[in-house]
């Protein structure tokens, strides 16, 4: 037994045991990349079309077959199409050096702390009086195009400032604010929705648009519900919801990883929306 086992593996260099690992994890990736979007079902079609294209041959239904080879030839270039959003978000993960770090920003932990009290506190108080908001803190990835659809502020970012934005039936309360380091680019931005599937029911637009930002980029949703008051934070296509101040604070704090931080908090919360 042990010598046929020897055998097998005669010639198995480290090399090929190190393209197999790598061959496994980007294929996990993928998997995780496309989890929970409309890219699911269509590889599931995909792979319909292919097992009967094989069976239309093994049957000896040519015309069939051609039909479906010849589009599965058009089909190639359709995919690119289809997945585009797929493609894109998997290139700009390529393209970042590093995720969330306390120095993304080029500026200080003490900076990305006042940040996050200026947030926190102002989702309290808007919680409190359940008065709806989103918030995007902006990563590496840039949001030029989603600021230019709003109006342009440029002011330092201060709880008394973002409770102002969301104020009910002011020009600006409906729509995204987006803040890049410690500045609020622009108010009553549109996002774009978020094309899962799985998606409750009971969720509104906000949280769509929370969650379709952190699909399409690597920046952080803070979400309050209207209805509710719920706090939800957004990230990476997976929303975290019913937080308090206290782990609302937590969580930035483990995303960004600056003070003290809680673990795998993030990890533990989140859920599939």
């Amino acid at each position: 037994m042990l010598i046929q086992i020897a055998e097998l593996f005669k010639g198995f260099r480290f090399m090929d045991l190190l393209d197999i690992a790598l061959v496994a994890y980007v294929s996990y990736k993928a998997l995780q990349l496309i989890r929970g979007t409309r890219a699911v079902q269509l590889i599931r079609g995909l792979v319909l079309f292919i097992v009967f294209t094989k069976v239309s041959e093994w049957l000896g239904l040519y015309t069939i077959n051609w039909i479906l080879k010849n589009a599965m030839t058009v089909g190639a270039i359709a995919l690119l199409v289809v997945f585009q959003p797929e493609l894109r978000r998997a290139l700009e993960q390529l393209g970042r050096s590093r995720f969330f770090s306390g120095t993304m920003f080029g500026w200080g932990e003490k900076e990305i702390l006042r940040l996050i009290d200026s947030v926190a506190e102002a989702c309290e108080e808007l919680s409190k009086n359940k008065i709806g908001a989103l918030m995007v803190l902006e990563g590496q990835t840039g949001l030029n195009e989603y600021i230019e659809t709003g109006v342009i502020i440029g002011g330092q970012v201060s709880p008394e400032l973002l409770i102002n934005i969301f104020i009910p039936n002011t020009p600006l309360h409906d729509g995204a604010v987006i803040i890049r380091n410690d500045k609020i680019m622009a108010a009553s931005c549109y996002l774009p929705l978020t094309e899962n599937p799985n998606l409750s029911k009971e969720l509104g637009t906000r949280h769509r648009a929370g969650l379709g930002i952190t699909e399409q980029s690597d920046a952080v949703a803070v979400i309050v519900s209207e209805e509710t008051g719920v706090i939800s934070v957004a990230r990476e296509g997976k929303l975290s919801r019913y937080l308090d101040i206290k782990t609302l604070k937590s969580m930035l704090k483990e995303i960004y990883q600056v003070g003290e931080k809680k673990g795998n908090l993030w990890n533990w919360r989140k859920t599939n929306a």
